[in-house]
């Protein structure tokens, strides 16, 4: 079985998560790691209201996961997370492998590398900024 590197998006319940913050994100880890999984990156995203209700949470704590899986795993990784009461939702994304560094690298690096991150031009090749020309391809 091959493994993988994951990328996992949990909306935690935001009133447990407010009262036992490290024991409802600490479940992500443990059942990843129960499984089999070595965790990569591990942290709070950002707590914010939901753009529609499910079921009755109207706010929910977003969580981001970088994670190493054997593929044979997934599934019953998502049944775990769906029986979980602190998990709202949960989004697992296979990661290319050119990415993972990088991805890595920026989730630990944390929200304020976000913020100085520049934004790049839409269709331009990756890298290129928005004040930067974008080179002409021939088609």
């Amino acid at each position: 079985m091959a493994e993988h590197v994951y990328e996992g998006m949990f909306i935690l319940d935001s009133n447990k998560y407010s009262r036992d913050p490290s024991g409802v994100s600490g479940q992500i880890a443990e059942t990843i790691e129960k499984l089999g999984g070595s965790i990569l990156a591990n942290r709070l995203w950002e707590d914010r209201r939901l753009a529609y209700p499910i079921g009755a949470h109207r706010k929910g704590t977003y969580w981001l996961t970088y994670f190493k899986l054997g593929s044979g795993k997934t599934v019953e990784l998502n049944r775990e997370f769906r029986l979980n009461e602190n998990v709202v939702r949960s989004l697992l994304l296979r990661v290319e492998p050119r990415l993972v560094d990088v991805l890595v690298q920026h989730a630990l690096a944390g929200p304020a590398a976000m913020r100085r991150a520049e934004p790049v031009a839409v269709g331009a090749p990756v890298g290129v900024a928005l004040d930067e020309e974008i080179p002409e391809t021939e088609e």
